[in-house]
């Protein structure tokens, strides 16, 4: 077998590399049209309950009253769904967002569609039983056609929906490095120069359709790659490991020197009283709702099980201060861990069949907002944890020292960590890890905005495959 020239492996080597990411770069289109489907579909899906009830409210069409509907509804939609992003490709891949945001957005556009006849005083001029058939059918037709296109996306946008480009520069690639990955040299830009043309034109060129691109290399290279980067019009990063183990919450700048962000400390007074009045009003709002609700759970544990209808367990607060946390009881009496020693397994034969669905609906939780309405907990902040958890047989705060820094705000019925996936057993110690930086990122940059959108987020998350 005859060896190729090092000048014939260098031609095949650039050929090679281009050919992936002449591919990877299609994904951006594959977005738009996937995205575009999606909005199309869910026009016609509407559209098309609405034809059908029509038909079968009154045996033909009524082309003035399914005009006068979807003029109104369509647009309506339309607004409120762009609006929650419920055509961005991250929510088209995710199922149950997905069709949460798309169902809200027409429940919001149907009920404006009311008010419009409410107050223009037409409601005679259409028929109600059309508009109710029509609505619960295009409801069912979202949802289907939502969940089909979870399967449709990924098989058309492959392992990730975005354009990302690694360069390896005189680094070993990682065991996670993906489909855009590529070494510096097969494509000329090892060690570039950033005033040498030649370098410029040929990362404009692998970088051309980029998503983002991500370099890997030696810290005496960075300087060199920093200044050719920022010639691009594609965002763009440098991988620095050294800072891993620091986990910065951001980058500022101190008498014009970078300075890696640590810790938000806590709240000011002023956010803080922002934030309980928040808590007080959500909380007293759904007080008629969580009354009943809590009386009947409460009846069906004690039906299922002998033993109280309530868990209380000791859990770290605000200021790493003790307190008592509420829940429905899950589990069998004489198997309850009141220090939280063993994290429940998936097949947990502690778990009683009503505590399993409790559990999985994240129901269980319910009785915490007593917690809330006394001041002992949040709506929104990091999980509190019991004393005993552990993550591969070591304590929390044996695993990271920054454990004892989320507890500058109050525990939260849910947090940011929550919102990301990041729930249920501590198995590994990344299982701490993510939820720790997650905390620290959520106080660091408080806002009502970020509660009410984590609150809003949580509907989304409530049965996750993580929850048992």
């Amino acid at each position: 077998m005859t060896s190729l020239s090092p000048s014939r492996t260098s031609k095949l080597d650039w050929h090679g590399a281009m050919t992936r990411l002449t591919q990877l770069a299609t994904k951006r289109k594959r977005r738009a049209i996937l995205s575009g489907w999606a909005v199309i579909v869910d026009l016609a899906a509407i559209s098309a309950a609405y034809l059908t009830a029509s038909l079968l409210r009154l045996g033909s069409m009524d082309e003035d009253q399914l005009v006068r509907i979807l003029i109104c509804i369509l647009p309506i939609y339309m607004g409120v769904a762009l609006n929650n992003q419920s055509h961005h490709v991250t929510t088209l891949l995710n199922g149950f967002r997905s069709v949460w945001r798309a169902t809200t957005s027409f429940a919001f556009a149907a009920g404006a569609m009311l008010l419009v006849a409410f107050f223009m005083k037409i409601g005679e001029d259409f028929s109600r039983l059309l508009f109710g058939i029509g609505t619960m059918l295009a409801l069912t037709l979202l949802v289907l056609w939502r969940y089909s296109l979870v399967r449709i996306g990924r098989r058309y946008l492959g392992h990730s929906p975005f354009a990302d480009l690694c360069i390896y520069d005189g680094v070993e690639r990682g065991a996670l490095s993906g489909e855009g990955s590529i070494d510096a040299e097969a494509v000329g830009l090892a060690s570039p120069c950033p005033s040498d043309p030649t370098v410029v034109a040929n990362l404009a060129r692998v970088a051309y359709g980029m998503d983002r691109v991500i370099i890997h290399c030696r810290p005496e290279q960075r300087m060199q790659w920093v200044s050719t980067l920022r010639s691009l019009d594609v965002p763009s990063e440098i991988v620095t490991p050294e800072l891993t183990d620091l986990y910065p919450l951001g980058i500022g700048q101190r008498s014009g020197e970078a300075s890696l962000l640590l810790g938000g400390g806590p709240l000011p007074w002023t956010q803080r009283a922002l934030k309980r009045s928040f808590d007080l009003a959500v909380t007293v709002l759904l007080l008629p709702l969580l009354l009943p609700l809590l009386a009947v759970i409460a009846l069906i544990v004690k039906l299922d099980s002998p033993g109280p209808a309530f868990f209380r367990q000791e859990r770290i607060g605000l200021g790493n201060r003790k307190f008592h946390i509420l829940k429905f009881r899950t589990m069998r009496v004489e198997s309850c861990d009141a220090n939280g020693d063993q994290s429940t397994s998936r097949f947990d034969d502690r778990i009683t069949r009503v505590g399993g669905f409790l559990r999985r609906s994240s129901l269980d939780e319910v009785p915490q907002f007593l917690n809330v309405l006394t001041g002992s907990m949040s709506i929104v902040g990091p999980r509190p944890h019991a004393m005993g958890s552990r993550a591969e047989n070591a304590l929390f705060w044996d695993i990271d020292d920054r454990y004892w820094h989320r507890h500058s705000v109050k525990p939260g019925l849910t947090g940011l960590a929550q919102v990301r996936g990041y729930r249920g057993a501590t198995e590994i110690r990344s299982d701490l890890t993510n939820r720790l930086q997650s905390d620290l990122e959520y106080i660091a940059d408080w806002s009502l905005r970020t509660d009410i959108r984590i609150l809003f987020q949580t509907f989304s998350v409530l049965l996750h495959k993580n929850a048992f």
